[in-house]
This record gives C-alpha cells, sequence and structure tokens, in this order.
C-alpha cells in the first residue's frame, strides 16, 4: 500500500499481517478522497476500524489536521503505529486499541466532534446504524460533519441514520461506500 496524494505521496503503508484486516484498496481510496476532498484545510478525523492506519494517514497526508486512529487489534494497533513513526506523524495522530464503543465514549469524554468519521469494520461484523446513532446521541460529529461507511455492496443502510443523511452511494467492485453528511439545524 501507499500513500496516493499529498506532503507523503507515494509513501509506503505497511499493511497488518495476516487475513483478519482488509485494507482498502488504493483505487476505493483515491475515489473516497476526490468525492471529498481532495484536499483538507485542516480539520479532525476519526477512523474507528483503522488496520493499517491507511485511511488517516492519507487524510493527514490531504491536509487533515489530527487523525484518531483505532483498531482492537493488537497486531493492527502494532502496525498503524510504525506507519506513524516511519511518516514522522507521532503528533497530528492518536492511537488507541478500543472497541468501537469504548472508542467513541473515549471520544465523548475528551470532548471531541470530528469534521470526517471514516467505518470500515469487519465485513461480517457490521453494526453501522448503530454506531452511527451512538456518534449523533455522543455529539461526536460537527455540523456538516461526514460519515463514510465502506461495506460490502449488498448491505443495506437507511437514506436518514439519527442527523445523518445519505448523500451517496459508490460501488468498486464489492466494495459499496455510502457517504452521510450531518444535517444542520436551520
Amino acid at each position: 500500500m501507499r500513500v496516493v496524494a499529498g506532503t507523503l505521496r507515494s509513501r509506503k503503508i505497511e499493511a497488518v499481517e495476516g487475513m483478519d484486516t482488509r485494507p482498502t484498496a488504493d483505487k476505493v481510496k483515491e475515489a473516497v478522497f476526490s468525492r471529498i476532498g481532495p484536499y483538507f484545510q485542516g480539520g479532525e478525523m476519526l477512523d474507528v476500524y483503522s488496520g493499517s492506519g491507511n485511511i488517516g494517514i492519507e487524510a493527514i497526508s490531504r491536509g487533515m489536521d489530527h487523525a484518531w486512529l483505532n483498531d482492537m487489534s493488537p497486531a493492527a494497533a502494532k502496525t498503524i503505529k510504525r506507519n506513524v513513526v516511519n511518516l514522522k506523524i507521532e503528533e497530528q495522530t492518536k492511537i488507541t486499541q478500543l472497541s468501537a464503543e469504548a472508542l467513541l465514549k473515549a471520544c465523548a469524554q475528551a470532548n471531541k466532534q470530528f469534521d470526517l468519521i471514516y467505518l470500515d469494520p469487519p465485513y461480517a461484523k457490521q453494526q453501522n446504524e448503530a454506531l452511527i446513532n451512538q456518534i449523533c446521541a455522543l455529539s461526536l460529529i460537527k455540523p456538516d460533519g461526514l460519515i463514510i461507511i465502506e461495506s460490502r455492496k449488498e448491505d443495506e443502510f437507511a437514506e436518514q441514520i439519527s442527523d445523518m443523511q445519505l448523500e451517496k452511494m459508490a460501488y468498486y467492485g464489492i466494495t459499496k461506500i455510502s457517504y452521510y453528511r450531518r444535517e444542520t439545524i436551520k
């Protein structure tokens, strides 16, 4: 894997060993960032199921100020740490090894709000609608913030989840990307 664009462009990202993680393909990553960016002027993002840290590292490379990278797997957390150290972006990241639910509670206790939240759980463990409801209940997404779900193409999600409105779905082989925007109060 590699960083596709930005200040870290073409730098290698180490993958997590074994078959327990499924890295986001470069083609999908490029399409996602072309849709939402392609570059950021600051902001904070949360990657709930980071794997290697691939998505958060790409966001930092493209101008995001800070990325909170989380994965419950010890092997993934170690891989994220190595990638962050190798790319010299320790100051721009926070790495945790928590369940999704514990992570969201930790974010709320830290009074965090994010511009972008990325959900890419193992396909067999999808609980995205419940997580989005928890994200909104804990006020973790900023007004006009974006939640992106990476899932199997056959997975179905509601058009509205809490105060998040489905903006777009895109398909890449077996992968579906769903973009939810927080509705701003008028």
